[in-house]
């Protein structure tokens, strides 16, 4: 297992992470039993961080994920996000949301706390109530460290630039088949020390040849997808899902990610994607053609 530090927070984190969307339930049936084996599976296999969120089976994958870490938590580097989609993104609110996180975490701190979905706010609102939330929530001692999630890039740039939180997390923007990450925000982050973490490293199932069920109406995007994997013959190791490999060496191989996220309640799959997180990237002489293929180019 690979690990690095997770930028100005200083927590020493394995580069793979547990995702918490599918321990919610969010893409399949599981049950409590379930994610308690993935998670002890996780800590066999060195992985120390595991990201949540309230909006994740509604409360169930932070519940779950607390009973599971009952004995454990010390072992763990936990993340989770505020507030809910729907509800808002107010000061008060932001407070209540991290409050109930911890309740049903089964823990008196949290490691990471994320705003999540800076589509759902506004810029404004985010400095001026969210992010103050958090900080009043660091004095006290119930967070570590603070972040913000979004799918767009150009939404995390802002607080990238003027140095207004620990970490960003992003998705699907730094896969084989969109890299756009690697143009403005990765060397930013870097510079200014924030962690990165990335969700999605196989472009919401398209590089596992199975998209996810939302992208099916989108029929420009999958034919864009597909057009873009055809030129991706040489990375594909079988047929189907050969790009599952590359693409999880691709991400976990990148010095300016600290942690990719992945999402299973498959203990062969964990234990599989786990073992890509051994400091082995792709070929220098693969990665540099496939910088070449979709330069600048956004897929989602």
């Amino acid at each position: 297992m690979e690990y690095a530090i997770l930028g100005k927070t200083g927590f020493k984190v394995s580069k793979i992470g547990l995702g918490g969307a599918p321990l919610g339930g969010d893409f399949g049936a599981t049950t409590d039993e379930d994610v308690t084996r993935v998670i002890d599976g996780a800590l066999d296999a060195g992985i120390n961080f595991i990201d949540t969120a309230p909006l994740y089976g509604r409360g169930e994958s932070e519940r779950r994920i607390g009973q599971a870490l009952k004995g454990k938590r010390d072992q763990v580097i936990l993340a989770t996000k505020a507030v809910m989609r729907g509800d808002p993104y107010s000061y008060e609110n932001t407070i209540k949301s991290v409050e109930d996180s911890l309740s049903r975490l089964q823990t008196d701190y949290i490691d990471l706390i994320q705003l999540h979905e800076l589509e759902q706010t506004t810029y404004e609102q985010a400095v001026n109530e969210t992010l103050p939330a958090f900080l009043k929530l660091k004095e006290q001692g119930k967070v570590r460290a603070i972040g913000v999630n979004a799918g767009k890039l150009e939404l995390l740039m802002p607080f990238l630039k003027e140095d207004l939180v620990d970490t960003i997390q992003t998705y699907a923007k730094y896969t084989l088949v969109d890299y756009t990450a690697k143009d403005e925000l990765l060397p930013l982050a870097k510079e200014k020390n924030i962690g990165v973490i990335h969700g999605s490293p196989l472009a919401m199932g398209i590089l596992a040849d199975q998209p996810a069920p939302f992208l099916q109406h989108n029929a420009a995007l999958l034919e864009e997808a597909n057009r873009r994997m055809a030129q991706l013959q040489f990375l594909r190791k079988s047929d189907p899902k050969g790009l599952v490999e590359p693409a999880l060496r691709f991400s976990l191989a990148c010095p300016d990610i600290a942690v990719t996220l992945m999402g299973t309640t498959s203990i062969r799959s964990l234990r599989l994607n786990a073992s890509y997180c051994d400091g082995v990237g792709l070929p220098a002489h693969e990665l540099e053609k496939l910088y070449t293929l979709f330069p600048g180019q956004r897929l989602f």
